[in-house]
Order: C-alpha cells, then structure tokens, then sequence
C-alpha cells in the first residue's frame, strides 16, 4: 500500500543563533530578581537595608551569567527531522526531532516545529532532555488539513540547563519540501472489496468467455466463416492443414479515472462525517476534489489488484495530470505522486477538451470513471455533451458529487416564506441533476449521485459489479 519512498527525505543541520544577542533570563530569574524586594520591608526602619536588595540582584545577575556561559553555543547543537509516515489526508502522521548536544552540560530544551498551515492547525511546543554526547528525540503527532504540496521551515530551539536561570535560543534550518498525499486506505480497510475482487476473478477463470475479446485461448481447426487473419501460419506449417486462433475476453482491462478540477470541485463539505477537530475545537473539511482523488487511489489499488491497468487524466482549462494505463506498485506511486499534484481551479473546467484527450488516448473499449459535478444553469451542461461522446465506444461511469447542504435543505420542512422559497430552489435544483443523469443512463452511461462521504464505497461497489458482468 504506502511505500516507504512516500515520506520526505530526512533534514539535519546545525544549528545557529536566531538573533545577534540570542541569550536571555527565565521566569526563575526574574522571580529571584522580584524576591529582592523584600528587602524593601525592613529597609522602612533602616535605609542601608535596602542596598541589600541591590546586592541580592547582582548575585542573581551573576549566577545567570555565570550559567548562561555555561550553556553551548548553538553551533555544538545538531538537530534532524524525520518523518514516520506518509502525510495524507484523514490519517495522523508522525514526526520525530532528534537534537544531539555536543556540550557538558544537560539541556532541557523546547523545540517549535516551523510547519505551514497545511501540515497543521496548531504548532505545540515540545520538551526534552539532551545529555552530552547522546541523542535525544521526541515524537508528536499531526494532521494534514490540505492535499498538495508544501514547505517545512526551520526547527527553533530555547535550552537552559539543570538550574534554569538563563537561556539561549538557536534556529535549525531544516527546510524540506513536504507532499500531502490523498487519504490513503489501508489494506485492512479494503478486505471486502479485495475478497470479492478476488471471487469475481475465480468465476471469469471458470466461464471462460470466447468471444470478440484478444486474449488467446486455445487453437483450433479451421472452420469456415473465420477471419484469415485468425489463422495461425506457423501451426498450420507444422500440420499441414489450416489452424485458426480462438479468442476470449479479455480479463484485464484499461481503468480510467477523469477527475474535474474546475470550480465546482472547489466547495467543501465534511470529511467523513467528522465535524469537529476535537484538538482546536474547529470544523474539519475537504474540497470535492479530495474526496475524489480519495476515491481515485482506492479505485486503482483495487483495480491493479484485480490485474487492471489504471491510467489518469485531471483537467481544469487544460490537462493538469496526464497518466497512461499500466500496472505494478511503481505505477501506483506515479499515479499517487500525480493525484497529490492536481488542484481545484477557480474558472469552468473545459471537458470536451477532456473527451478529446482521452479519446485520442484510448482509442480501445475501456472503463472510464469520470468524477464531476453539475453546474446549476439553465443550459445543458458541458460534461454532459462530453459524457455522450465517450458512450460510442467506452463502458463510462458517471459521478457526480452532490453537495449535502442542498439536499438538507430540500428535505427540510419550511418554518417561513423564506425557508419556503429556498427548499423549493433546492428541490429544483435536485430535479434538474435527476433529470439530466437519467438522460444519460438512458444513453448507456452508469450513473451516480453521491454525496461526498459515501463517494468511495460506492464507485468501489460499482467496478466489482462492472467487472461481475464483464462489461467492458
């Protein structure tokens, strides 16, 4: 599933003073310096105690002094990263800093991860222990918010020793290009769909279907009504008598996946029923486009291991991401890599240009899943006309996701005019998409209309039963 090639490369560096004067007092000094005023009370009776309090704060001033020259420089503080898995969508990945202390003295040390917001909502400060000489590490926990790719900045670093009354700070560059992948389902979560995958294999093993498909079969005596262009001239050399090729059905297939990357894909709903982040207390979402390249991955682990090919086409205005049909886990890292890539656009996504490409692309029978949506306009839509254009010669499935808010709203019972009005515009607009996606059922497509969530589970059900009744 996710290979280890998946992760950022580890960072190390050394680390470096964050400013000219990157040395400082802590709260326990300032709380010694404040202790000194004390020395005020009795200085009421008798002034010359209150010059104690001056020679109280400069031996505070000089032990922190004392101990901040104590500390390393940040030159002899060395510090990596590492990453422990993959990041994705909907699935914690863990980090792992190490800082290695090249000084005499035990640091207790804080470190703030420098990450973007798309790698995370909150930075939290962690704390460790480095000895001399011995590495320390601390592992934490984060959580994707965007697919995409990014840039981890640098490592800060505030140490103090064993007595805390001074510190210094010091900044590791470890800058890194980090790639969010889509949400990446495990095997453990596909059991299902692979056991099934694998039962529809063994019945096509046992029916053995001749037909016009060009999987060699067997050979035969030539009959006549053949095609000569059947006839095996080696075969027939070797018997001297006419041997004509048989056919079956070809069990594995070309699998497609076009994914819209126009403005509709931009809206966000939540991601698999999650509502809040339980860490900041915010609502969790994704863009349509997510869902779907969710769905794409696990269309194409499922389908290589049915002994498919997957190929990709994203497009926006022009061709985003463009990847012909193959198999094995390589092609599986090059579609994963591409999918990352692919982004939302803020104009209309042009799919007759779509239909074009692919249909110069693949110009044999092949299973096309295409993930789209509507646009709410009087006018019969593009991707409809490009739908249609692909029937003549492809098995096409339809998705389009849905946007639950509308539907929510259709459903509901109008407490006012206004609630009236508006669940009337919502159950228009749900109409309008039934009446167009029957039409094209009608035509010969398989059509969906799914919310985001249940989006993966659906297209899943849908290949096994294309593949089931050997459609393609």
């Amino acid at each position: 599933m996710i290979q280890p090639s998946l992760h950022p490369e580890d960072a190390r560096a050394s680390c470096e003073s964050r400013r000219r004067w990157s040395f400082g007092l802590t709260p326990r000094t300032i709380g010694l310096l404040v202790l000194g005023f004390i020395w005020l009370i009795p200085g009421f009776w008798d002034d010359r105690l209150s010059y104690a309090m001056l020679g109280w704060d400069a031996l505070v001033l000089l032990a922190a002094f004392l101990d901040g020259l104590r500390l390393p420089r940040p030159a002899q503080l060395n510090a990596a990263r590492s990453w422990n898995n993959a990041p994705a969508l909907d699935s914690e990945t863990e980090i792992e800093l190490k800082l290695e202390n090249r000084g005499k003295v035990i640091l207790g040390c804080r470190v703030e991860d420098d990450l973007p917001a798309a790698l995370t909502a909150q930075i939290e400060a962690q704390h460790l222990t480095a000895f001399p000489n011995v590495p320390a590490a601390v592992r934490y926990r984060i959580e994707p918010q965007e697919r995409g790719d990014c840039q981890a900045r640098s490592l800060y670093i505030a140490y103090r020793s064993p007595l805390g009354l001074a510190e210094r700070w010091a900044r590791a560059p470890l800058d890194q290009h980090v790639r969010v992948y889509p949400a990446l389902r495990t095997g453990e979560e596909q059991r299902l769909f692979l056991a099934r995958s694998r039962q529809i294999d063994l019945q096509l093993r046992q029916v053995r279907q001749r037909g016009l498909g060009r999987d060699f079969e067997s050979l035969r005596e030539y009959r006549e009504g053949d095609d000569l262009r059947d006839i095996c001239w080696t075969a027939t050399a070797r018997r001297g008598s006419p041997i004509t090729r048989q056919y079956q059905t070809e069990r594995s297939q070309p699998v497609w996946v076009v994914l819209d990357c126009g403005r509709l894909m931009r809206s966000r709903s939540a991601a698999h029923g999650k509502t809040l982040d339980e860490r900041v207390g915010i609502r969790r979402e994704h863009s349509k486009l997510d869902f779907a390249c969710t769905t794409a991955v696990s269309l194409a682990q499922l389908a290589l291991y049915s002994g498919d090919r997957v190929g990709l086409l994203a497009y926006g205005q022009g061709i985003q991401q463009r990847l012909l049909p193959g198999r094995g886990a390589a092609h599986l890292r090059q579609l994963i890599e591409a999918l990352a890539q692919v982004h939302a656009e803020t104009s209309e996504a042009d799919h007759l240009r779509a239909t074009a490409t692919l249909n110069r692309l693949q110009p044999r029978r092949a299973l096309i899943l295409w993930i789209t949506d509507l646009a709410e306009s009087a006018m019969r839509p593009e991707v409809i006309d490009g739908a249609a254009q692909l029937l003549r010669r492809h098995v096409l499935l339809f998705v389009a996701i849905a946007q639950p808010e509308v539907g929510r709203i259709a459903a509901a019972r109008p407490k006012n005019v206004e609630e009236m009005f508006r669940a009337a515009a919502a159950q228009e607009m749900a109409g309008r998409r039934e009446l167009l996606l029957a039409r094209l059922h009608e035509q010969g497509a398989l059509t969906l209309d799914l919310n985001p969530e249940a989006l993966t589970s659906n297209v899943l059900n849908q290949y096994l039963m294309v593949k089931e009744r050997a459609m393609v």
